[in-house]
C-alpha cells in the first residue's frame, strides 16, 4: 500500500500526511514556498513537480525512506468533525469546482435523485435548504463509508483516523499533528524544525483555500444542523476523531479542541 496522501519538500526538511479539508492547501503551498521562495502558481494539488508526491512515482522509493528511516520531521493537521464535515457538502456537493464542473461527474446527480438533496440549482447559488439537505448528504455519506454503497467512501468526508492510520501501518511515526484551528502555533513548530531555505512569516502569508467560493455560504450555526439523528451519524462516523484528537462531541458550535494530542495514544490506537 505505500504511503499514499504522503507529501514531502524536494530538500526533504520535512514530510507530510495530507488530510483533506485540514488546511492542506495552504501547507502544501508553505511547504513549496520553503524550497523555493515563491508559492505554486496554481492549486498546490496540481504540482506534479518541485515536491515529492506519493502520486509521483519517481517520488515514491524518497518517500517511503523517509517514512521508514524516521529521520525527518513528519506532521499531519486534524479538524473539527463537524466543521469538516460541513465544509465538505458546501464545497464538494453543493459547489462548482475548479474545473467548472460539477464534482466526481455523476456523484451529485446519484445524491439529488436517491437521497432528494438539494444543491442550490445549476450554479450551486440559489435558495435551498440547506440544513436538509446537509442532513440527507450525511445519510449518505454514513451509507458510503458504513455499506460502502452506493459507492466507496471518498477521501473528503472518510475519517481523519483513517487517513492518518495508512502512514503508521506502513511504518512511519507522527513527530507532530496540530490543529487546524490553532494553525499558526501548530504550523509554527514545522516551521522551526524544517529550517527552510526562505523563511516564511505565518502571520503575512494568504490562506490557500481550494475551496473558497465554489459552493454556497454556510447560512446557519453549525448546531442548526446536527439534529439527535444526524449527531448519531457523525458519532458513528467520526468516534475515533472526536476521541483521539480531543473535539467536543457534545457541543457542535465549539470548534475548538478540548484536550492535546497524545502522539503513543494515537499510534497505539491506530496502529493495528
Amino acid at each position: 500500500m505505500g504511503f499514499p496522501g504522503t507529501w514531502m519538500t524536494q530538500s526533504e526538511s520535512v514530510v507530510y500526511r495530507v488530510v483533506p479539508k485540514c488546511a492542506c492547501s495552504t501547507i502544501g503551498q508553505i511547504m513549496y514556498y520553503s524550497d523555493h521562495g515563491a508559492f505554486f502558481d496554481g492549486d498546490i494539488h496540481d504540482a506534479t513537480s518541485g515536491m515529492h508526491k506519493w502520486a509521483i512515482e519517481a517520488s515514491q522509493p524518497r518517500i517511503e525512506k523517509a517514512a521508514k528511516e524516521r529521520k525527518i520531521f513528519t506532521f499531519t493537521c486534524v479538524r473539527n468533525p463537524y466543521a469538516r464535515i460541513l465544509s465538505s457538502f458546501f464545497d464538494k456537493i453543493c459547489g462548482i469546482q475548479r474545473n467548472g464542473k460539477r464534482y466526481r461527474g455523476n456523484l451529485v446527480p446519484l445524491l439529488v435523485q436517491k437521497y432528494g438533496i438539494e444543491i442550490g440549482g445549476e450554479d450551486g447559488k440559489q435558495e435551498f435548504d440547506q440544513i436538509q439537505s446537509f442532513r440527507r448528504f450525511l445519510l449518505f455519506a454514513r451509507d458510503t463509508i458504513r455499506f460502502r454503497k452506493p459507492m466507496e467512501p471518498d477521501i473528503h468526508w472518510s475519517a481523519m483516523s483513517g487517513h492518518i492510520s495508512t502512514f503508521i501501518v506502513n511504518g512511519g511515526r507522527y513527530n507532530h499533528i496540530f490543529y487546524t484551528e490553532k494553525f499558526d502555533e501548530g504550523m509554527d513548530v514545522v516551521l522551526k524544525k524544517m529550517k527552510a531555505k526562505h523563511p516564511i512569516d505565518l502571520t503575512s502569508i494568504p490562506r490557500f483555500n481550494e475551496s473558497e467560493g465554489h459552493g454556497p455560504k454556510r447560512s446557519h450555526p453549525v448546531s442548526a444542523y446536527f439534529d439527535d439523528l444526524s449527531r448519531h451519524l457523525v458519532w458513528e462516523i467520526y468516534k475515533r476523531d472526536f476521541q483521539l484528537f480531543k473535539y467536543d462531541f457534545d457541543n457542535p458550535d465549539n470548534k475548538m479542541p478540548v484536550g492535546e494530542v497524545d502522539l503513543a495514544e494515537v499510534h497505539a490506537k491506530l496502529g493495528d
